[in-house]
């Protein structure tokens, strides 16, 4: 008995270690202003499939960033015929390790009150800029949404940036590792109603194999 026990114990370490050691998918977003890299985080499979599958379909080809805020974040995922999503949502996978640091990929959604569930939209993405926030505004943060953060999650906060308050609200399936000068430049165009760039500004998004 004691045999098994520890054979089972072994083999689910075994398979707790392979899977933290999957090797992540990497993507390639490029724009008029220069290419991000990103990859998708393993923790999230959902949305990573569902991502890869749009991208591979071509979904995101000469696809728009139709909303962008400096300081916040710049979201797209319309398809270029103008299709807003592809007609169906994404379970939501929150994860307090997932964070919305300067340069996560998370997905965008309906509100609560017509999603309570908090569910994704099928393709609407946003990266996030965000900004500095202080130790005292972290800790605020937390007291409304209850979300506990991590020495080093405040660390990042209070010096990279990126967006507290939507944290255990949005999935967040990945994240920028190079590129992060884009993010600004994006953010920084100008913008009319509705955060719409006056002028058009297109992605076209490929998996790095």
């Amino acid at each position: 008995m004691r045999n098994a026990i520890f054979l089972t114990l072994l083999l689910g370490m075994i398979v707790s270690i392979a899977t933290s050691q999957e090797k992540q998918t990497k993507v390639l977003i490029s724009t008029e202003y220069g290419d991000m890299t990103a990859i998708l985080y393993n923790e999230t499979p959902k949305h990573r499939d569902n991502f890869i599958k749009l991208v591979k379909e071509g979904w995101y080809e000469n696809s728009p960033f139709h909303r962008v805020i400096n300081n916040f974040m710049i979201q797209g995922g319309q398809n270029a015929d103008g299709s807003l999503d592809p007609g169906y949502k994404v379970p939501a996978e929150f994860l307090p390790q997932l964070y919305h640091k300067k340069g996560a990929l998370a997905a965008a959604r309906q509100p609560d009150q017509v999603n309570p569930e908090k569910a994704s939209s099928g393709s609407q993405f946003y990266i996030v800029q965000g900004q500095v926030f202080t130790s005292n505004d972290i800790a605020r943060f937390s007291q409304r949404s209850g979300v506990a953060y991590t020495d080093e999650q405040i660390e990042t906060y209070t010096t990279i940036g990126g967006y507290p308050p939507l944290d255990g609200s949005y999935t967040v399936f990945g994240e920028v590792i190079e590129g992060m000068d884009v993010i600004d430049k994006i953010a920084a165009v100008k913008t009319g109603p509705g955060d719409k760039p006056v002028q058009d500004v297109t992605m076209s998004i490929k998996i790095i194999e």
